[in-house]
């Protein structure tokens, strides 16, 4: 399995979402449960802001994937985790610098 190991800039905003089952009562009581085993998952959209050079390894790395495959990578303050990556943009910085974004979404495999 391929690894991600670009850093990204320092302003990254991961967020955690979990899949909940609620049966609501009429008395204001709910009863809820986790959804799966995997009901916790990440996403994290990213930046690189680097010269042409290493804008083009990351989507070389990407464009590989077509978006489908899995891939790990280690977001801030936690282990390595398997993620996906689909669309991403790059926009010109001017001279030979570019901003690469996307968003890496975890994955989960049996």
């Amino acid at each position: 399995m391929k690894t991600f190991t670009w850093k990204p800039i320092s302003e990254t905003t991961g967020s955690t979402q979990f899949r909940v089952l609620k049966a609501p009562f009429g008395d204001g009581y709910a009863q809820t449960a986790a959804d799966g085993i995997n009901n916790k998952s990440e996403s994290w959209p990213l930046s690189f802001i680097a010269k042409s050079n290493v804008i083009i390894e990351i989507k070389a790395f990407l464009d590989s994937l077509k978006g489908a495959q899995s891939f790990q990578w280690t977001p801030p303050l936690s282990k390595s985790i398997l993620v996906q990556a689909g669309d991403y943009q790059i926009t010109p910085n001017g001279g030979d610098v570019w901003t690469l974004t996307v968003t890496f979404e975890q994955s989960f495999q049996p």
